[in-house]
């Protein structure tokens, strides 16, 4: 799967405000940042992002997925704890 096919298809399924996908061979990092994280736990938030992409799981265009999940306000204070190199 593209990487921008992926980060469509999160961005409209979750209503996120940021996505962010890295992709090695069918090795995949999500960072998602959406008001849909927010009071909700991490098992939870990993199970909104798997819920998409199952197709292309379940067809092997997907074999592993990383997932980093923040609401607007944890992503901010992320960014500051932690810039992008």
């Amino acid at each position: 799967m593209e990487i921008k096919q992926i980060e469509q298809l999160l961005k409209e399924q979750l209503q996120l405000a940021e996505v962010y996908v890295r992709a090695e061979g069918s090795h995949y990092a999500v960072t998602a940042v959406g008001n849909c994280f927010a009071d909700v736990s991490r098992v939870k938030q990993q199970q909104m992002i798997y819920a998409p992409l199952m197709s292309a799981i379940a067809d092997g265009s997907i074999h592993a997925v990383s997932i980093k999940a923040f609401t607007p306000e944890q992503w901010r204070r992320e960014k500051l704890l932690n810039p992008p190199v």
